[in-house]
């Protein structure tokens, strides 16, 4: 009897979004903010402050692919977003308030669900980090913070656009060496799957806040929680 195969019976390659997936940004941010506003005497809750901060650094990204003037690199445009969200949320903030909360990008921490999967994922695939951020940001990460030697990291700043702009998995494609459909995308933040869909990529959300997904066609092979849930659909 013929077996059935699946789109995912020819991936070699898992490519990781960061920011998110991989790292607790509300987790590891949220000191700082919560700080930053108390001295404030805000009112606004550090929850509502990081969901309006997040918001609008996609915007200033999505603003730097659109207008083209040159890609700002992704702690500029958090520190943009964030300079944008203390105006909104009105708190009064200094240039060294602004110093002080973006000095909380430098000590984010993993999810505790990332550190069991990694080695498990890596007996059969070659795990490869595909993020927003900075070479010299990412590798900092990946060492100091993940504590996991990926095959290789590769930024956004090599294209010049941020994701989801379809250079980005293209090119990644090509570092490795591989036809798209032999790459994984895996992310916790919608978009990302989709425009590495739409490029040949697989894809899979991992949807840790129970998120709708985008309104489109191009839709992930399939979603899990966590990673112990990625590690185990991938194990099958």
């Amino acid at each position: 009897m013929a077996t059935s195969s699946s789109p995912l019976d020819n991936v070699q390659a898992l490519t990781f979004d960061f920011f998110g997936t991989v790292l607790d940004l509300a987790g590891s941010l949220g000191p700082a903010i919560q700080s930053c506003l108390e001295r404030h005497e805000s009112e606004v809750t550090a929850d509502r402050f990081w969901e309006l901060w997040r918001g609008r650094q996609r915007i200033e990204q999505y603003q730097d692919n659109i207008v083209a003037m040159g890609h700002g690199g992704y702690l500029v445009t958090a520190r943009r977003a964030l300079v944008y969200t203390l105006s909104l949320c009105r708190v009064p903030a200094e240039t060294a308030d602004v110093d002080q909360v973006m000095t909380a990008w430098e000590t984010l921490s993993p999810f505790d669900d990332v550190a069991g999967a990694l080695p498990r994922l890596a007996d059969r695939f070659r795990l490869v980090g595909l993020s927003n951020g900075e070479p010299d940001f990412l590798a900092h990460l990946a060492a100091n913070r993940i504590g996991f030697e990926f095959e290789t990291l590769i930024s956004v700043q090599e294209v010049g656009a941020f994701k989801p702009h379809p250079g980005v998995y293209r090119h990644a494609a090509g570092r490795l060496g591989l036809e798209p459909e032999a790459c994984l995308m895996v992310s916790a933040n919608s978009f990302d799957v989709l425009g590495a869909r739409t490029c040949g990529f697989r894809g899979a959300f991992v949807n840790r806040n129970g998120l709708p997904y985008e309104d489109s066609p191009y839709r992930p092979d399939f979603e899990v929680t966590d990673f112990t849930g990625l590690a185990d659909r991938l194990s099958r």
